[in-house]
């Protein structure tokens, strides 16, 4: 089992987890680096990088999520962000939306083992959420360049909600070339946050889109 790989975490971990974060964090990560590798969420090579690249750098994207929100993680996969904004603000309520059987299986399997009572996993796609639920933030990291995840977030948030994407250096390239679909979709605003600055190097970059109304589509004429 790849976990024996798992290095010690550093420092600035203990300001970024605090409290029952602390435990919760190593916890996942023993998770991630065992039945995740296993299971084939994680690669084996990812064990190594567990702490830096993926649980502080999700962790740090709490910087831009608001005060007692439901947020939706769509495309969850082993839960990052998702499962690690959870487990870092307890006043938020977790959705962790994932359509593969085998992810979802695991997300429970942590949700349980890590005692988070603000979670809860739904087996889908964010199509067929539309209309059905709404949230005030929707976060993603690396699941669909940002035009096609516009399409599937805004449908779920609610006016002035958030779509928060983990973009990293691609970010400016995807903002501008997904300047059709942001009109399309009835953005307010979009812009690039950095987050994480002297907990993770670099800082971690961020698209976040603030949702407006959609545009009332077209309907086809009728022909007299």
């Amino acid at each position: 089992m790849s976990d024996d790989q798992l290095p010690e975490p550093p420092e600035i971990a203990r300001d970024v987890f605090t409290g029952e974060a602390w435990e919760r964090a190593n916890a996942f990560a023993g998770l991630l680096a065992g039945p995740g590798v296993v299971r084939g969420l994680l690669g084996p090579r990812e064990v190594p990088r567990i702490w830096d690249r993926h649980l502080l750098n999700c962790a740090v994207v709490a910087e831009a999520v608001p005060p007692d929100v439901r947020l939706v993680d769509i495309g969850s996969g082993a839960g990052l962000p998702g499962l690690v904004l959870a487990i870092v603000r307890q006043d938020i309520t977790v959705t962790l939306l994932e359509p593969l059987l085998r992810r979802t299986v695991f997300l429970e399997e942590c949700v349980e083992v890590l005692k988070l009572d603000n979670v809860e996993v739904l087996r889908g796609r964010a199509e067929e959420l539309a209309g059905k639920r709404e949230f005030d933030v929707a976060s993603a990291r690396a699941v669909a360049p940002l035009d096609r995840l516009l399409k599937w977030a805004m449908p779920l948030l609610r006016e002035g909600g958030q779509l928060i994407a983990m973009k990293g250096e691609r970010a400016a390239g995807e903002l501008a070339e997904a300047e059709a679909q942001l009109r399309a979709s009835g953005a307010r605003t979009a812009e690039l946050v950095t987050v994480g600055h002297g907990k993770v190097e670099p800082p971690a970059t961020l698209v976040r889109v603030v949702a407006g109304r959609a545009p009332e589509r077209a309907r086809p004429r009728r022909r007299r």
